[in-house]
């Protein structure tokens, strides 16, 4: 056998090897893709994956089929992705929440971070503290530390939830400072805002976008927000660095696009791209992330992945040093 004829030999062996996984991402998409949305219709999640949804579908050229699969905080949804074919066809949406759950409870039939193939960042909801009517004359960060230090339980924290982020947020900001506040966990943020505007609870850790319009009337105030810079929304509401000599003390809530782990690469890699290119569009950044007060994100899918093992174990030690448990 000749040099070229084993060369060829050697060539087309290695192209029939690859062919079905390369004509697999090149045929990608064929037919639509199922968006799992682990929470029911009309929250954050569903928002997100409906308003990313359109314009995806238009730059695939194929439909972007969303399916809520509600229960057990997002856990159920996330299962049922982790089970599905890692073929492109298959993605799903999720935030920091999930990866705190594996801190939180037990049993849980999916692994976060090996589990999932991180496809993109999408958006992130900056997190307040905010106080209500309950607190009228506290008007600054640093006079809300000096109630909870004056009044050792007193002041009470509103959460969504027990290992919820704005439970996390807020026991964050006590470690911090070394304050002893009494938190007040309710089921879900819609009477979590009832009771901080009708003066039930004093204050709370939570995303600016459900409670915006509230702060801009005055009927809540945002003593200083949970990020690394002010924010656009809000510009005189100064960070916990600026109001506390606090760096560092943030609550990043993000959400993010994930496959099955396999999916592959390059279809991961393309969805990274359109995806991308539809959160850097201003319109969209205007007319679908502004009005939620959410802040636009956008990295590569090893950045993602870092992100979600970087916040795993971050908020592992905040949920273990304040002995948060779920049921």
């Amino acid at each position: 056998m000749t040099m070229n004829s084993r060369r060829r030999l050697i060539v087309g062996a290695t192209l029939a090897g690859l062919s079905p996984w390369t004509a697999r991402a090149q045929q990608w998409p064929d037919r639509p893709l199922r968006f799992v949305v682990p929470l029911p219709p009309g929250g954050s999640y569903d928002y997100l994956a409906r308003a990313l949804g359109e314009p995806l579908s238009k730059q695939i050229g194929q439909p972007v089929v969303v399916e809520n699969r509600a229960g057990a905080d997002g856990r159920i949804g996330i299962a049922h992705l982790a089970r599905q074919p890692a073929d492109g066809y298959n993605i799903g949406i999720i935030s920091v929440t999930n990866v705190t759950h594996p801190s939180l409870f037990k049993n849980i039939p999916y692994d976060i971070l090996k589990d999932f193939q991180p496809v993109a960042l999408v958006a992130h909801a900056p997190f307040v503290l905010l106080v209500g009517p309950a607190l009228p004359d506290v008007k600054t960060a640093r006079d809300y530390v000096e109630l909870a230090r004056r009044k050792p339980g007193a002041v009470t924290f509103g959460s969504s939830g027990v290992g919820s982020p704005f439970h996390i947020g807020g026991e964050q900001f006590k470690s911090a400072l070394g304050v002893d506040m009494l938190h007040v966990a309710y089921k879900g943020s819609g009477p979590l805002a009832t009771d901080l505007l009708g003066g039930q609870v004093m204050s709370a850790f939570a995303p600016v976008g459900p409670n915006l319009q509230h702060i801009r009337t005055g009927r809540l105030r945002a003593l200083a927000a949970l990020t690394d810079e002010r924010l656009a929304v809000l510009p005189d509401v100064p960070t916990m660095s600026e109001a506390l000599g606090l760096p560092g003390l943030s609550m990043i809530s993000w959400l993010g696009i994930v496959a099955p782990q396999g999916t592959p690469a390059p279809i991961v890699e393309r969805l990274n791209r359109e995806i991308n290119a539809i959160v850097r569009d201003p319109q969209f950044v205007r007319d679908k992330l502004a009005p939620q007060a959410y802040e636009p994100m956008t990295h590569t899918p090893q950045a993602m992945q870092q992100l979600m093992s970087r916040d795993l174990e971050k908020y592992a030690k905040i949920i273990r040093a304040a002995g948060i448990t779920a049921e």
